[in-house]
């Protein structure tokens, strides 16, 4: 049984994870709960105080671990030449490294490191060195640019279709990540926009598409409040009828060539 006492554990991804690899029967109480997605819950009040039993739902989560597996397999074999093509072009195009790893909260608050093919110029991560304080400014309120000076030529075009993100199918097998999940954050991003929210973010495995980039990434914004909404609206009713909405919404996207910047 855990309680409420916040010296027990940390964080809230840490009480997550201890119950995800447990094989006993978990209690939590009412106020932890929301912090649990993938679980399903039934109250009980004992001593004058209610309790809730934590029912862990391995079917979704057995389904969804197979479904990773078995569609990034298939994925990089059937595209492994489309991977060769993309890792050819961006070496040629300016003499730099074809993959760029980042750094990103994963489940629990597990910092992990994700490759994606290298869209911008050397050394881009030094903002200071490269944006001007007006550009600066207008990152830090969405964590991007509309025109990044940064990004090469070659990168507009991954990333106008998303094929930058292709090498995270990687990050999907190893299973620091899921096909289908709240799109991965930076630390100080999380922390920022997300506030008391970040643990409840970070208890599912990020995802390479999510319910946000789903309904058009670009057009709902962190200050707007839309992006937000959206990423725990997944986490609170993440489903295996939730994933396949997600897919085909996305799949209608890109043929659309809508959301992505």
């Amino acid at each position: 049984m855990l309680n409420d006492n916040k010296d027990d554990f940390t964080s809230v991804g840490e009480r997550q994870n201890v119950i995800a690899e447990s094989d006993v029967s978990s209690e939590i109480s009412v106020t932890q709960a929301i912090s649990f997605p993938q679980t399903t819950f039934s109250t009980q009040t004992e001593f004058n105080k209610e309790r809730v039993k934590v029912k862990k739902r391995y079917g979704y989560r057995f389904i969804k671990r197979t479904f990773d597996i078995v569609s990034s397999l298939l994925f990089l074999i059937i595209f492994s030449p489309l991977y060769l093509t993309l890792a050819l072009i961006v070496k040629c195009s300016d003499g730099g490294t074809v993959f760029f790893k980042h750094k990103r909260v994963g489940k629990g608050g597990k910092e992990i490191s994700l490759p994606k093919f290298r869209s911008m110029k050397p050394n881009a991560e030094n903002l200071e060195d490269m944006l001007s304080h007006k550009e600066l400014e207008d990152y830090y309120k969405e964590y991007k640019l509309d025109n990044d000076p940064r990004i090469t030529k070659i990168g507009k075009i991954l990333r106008k279709t998303s094929l930058d993100e292709l090498p995270n199918v990687w990050s999907i097998l190893k299973g620091d990540m899921s096909v289908i999940g709240p799109r991965p954050l930076m630390e100080s991003e999380l922390k920022e926009k997300y506030g008391e929210d970040a643990d409840k973010l970070v208890s599912v495995k990020p995802g390479m598409i999510g319910w946000w980039a789903a309904n058009g990434r670009s057009n709902c914004t962190y200050e707007s409040g839309e992006r937000q909404k959206k990423e725990l609206y997944y986490v609170d009713n993440c489903s295996v009828w939730l994933d396949i909405k997600i897919i085909f919404k996305t799949i209608g996207k890109v043929f659309k060539r809508e959301g992505a910047k």
